[in-house]
Order: structure tokens, then sequence, then C-alpha cells
């Protein structure tokens, strides 16, 4: 992947992407109102995609699990080894947005290819994407599952539909979809806050 490619999306992305902060955290951290509050928070580690899930169990930009979402979790690791673990593409492409002016020395996704029951990361280069298949997305209604294999994405298809992607096409797409996908987002998390009130105590099932 052309890591300039990936910087020049998150560009065109960056202008119109916000990200705010409850009222309850506004103004807590050093750098907030700056773009250092988007840094990301863990020290540098040149081997982060080492263990991975451990280091960064929760995707810094919506909260959720990143070993209930191992499938379709990425990882980012910047020039400076400073590195994102991110639940989905949806919130990789935010990483990208929001550190401009950060180079990506590596990027990782889960490998849809292997049966293992907690999916490796693959480096993106290596990855094949199925994009807007069957497959029911994370974060977004338009899916993208990668795979460690071109022969694993095609045989998907087959079964799920989709269109064959490299990353720098399931990133476009991430961004193409970006502001449907916060709506969307945006309405489920609304509906299940009612049903919340509605129903203290009541374990709720988490769409995204």
């Amino acid at each position: 992947m052309n890591r300039r490619e990936a910087l020049k999306l998150s560009l065109l992305a960056g202008a119109g992407l916000v990200v705010s902060a409850s009222p309850a955290h506004a103004a807590q951290c050093p750098g907030d109102g700056t773009p250092i509050q988007f840094l990301p928070k863990q020290g540098p580690d040149p081997r982060a995609h080492e263990n991975d899930i451990a280091k960064y169990a929760k995707c810094p930009y919506c909260g959720m699990d990143r070993k209930q979402y191992h499938h379709s979790r990425m990882l980012i690791q910047y020039a400076d080894d400073l590195a994102d673990g991110t639940c989905s593409i949806h919130c990789a492409a935010i990483s990208l947005s929001l550190n401009i002016d950060r180079e990506p020395k590596a990027i990782w996704v889960g490998d849809n290819a292997s049966p293992a029951e907690v999916k490796p990361l693959v480096d993106v280069d290596k990855a094949s994407f199925l994009v807007g298949s069957s497959i029911k997305g994370v974060m977004t209604k338009r899916s993208k599952v990668a795979y460690g294999t071109a022969e694993a994405a095609t045989a998907s298809r087959l079964v799920n539909g989709g269109e064959l992607a490299n990353f720098d096409q399931a990133l476009l797409a991430a961004y193409t979809d970006m502001s449907q996908d916060v709506s969307m987002i945006r309405k489920n998390r609304a509906e299940r806050r009612k049903r919340m009130m509605e129903q203290p105590g009541k374990p709720v099932e988490h769409k995204h």
C-alpha cells in the first residue's frame, strides 16, 4: 500500500470529520483543544502488533472491545512507533484523519482467512478486502472484510457477494460511507440509551 495515498485520503476526509468528547470529560487532559489530544495515548512500541489485543483492549474512538471484534480490528503504527488499535476500518479511517501530520509506518487488520478463534493480524499490503458483501459490517452498513489471501477473499465473494478490493480501495469506501455510517451509529446508540432508560438493569444488545 502507498502510505502517502492513505494520507491523501485522510486529508480529504479530515476537513469534515469531528470527534467530540462528553462534557464530563471535556478539558480534563493536557493538550485538549489542540492536535495533541488525538495522539495515541500509549507509549512507543516497535512491536505493537504482537499481543495487540492485550495492549490495545478498547477502540479509542468508539470504546468497543477489540477482542470481541477481533475479526474486524485494525492496528495503525505511526513512524514514531506510537500505535492506534481500533475496532474496524471505520475507526482506523478516523485515526488516519486525526493524525494527518504523522506518517503511517505499518497497518494491520484481522485476517478472516484464518480459522483461529481470535483472528491473527495481517499487513494490509498482503490483505484482500471484500466490500459490500452480505457479511454484517462493524461500525458500517457496507461491510469491509479483510482476508490474508486473495483466494480466501474470492471464495468468500462466491458465497457472500460484494466486490474485491485492496486496502486503498477499502479505505476510500470507508471514507465514502463515513457520513451515513456516523448517522446510523448515532441513531442506534440513541435507541439503545432509550431502551436502557425504559428497562434499567436489562442487558441491551449492541448494534453498530
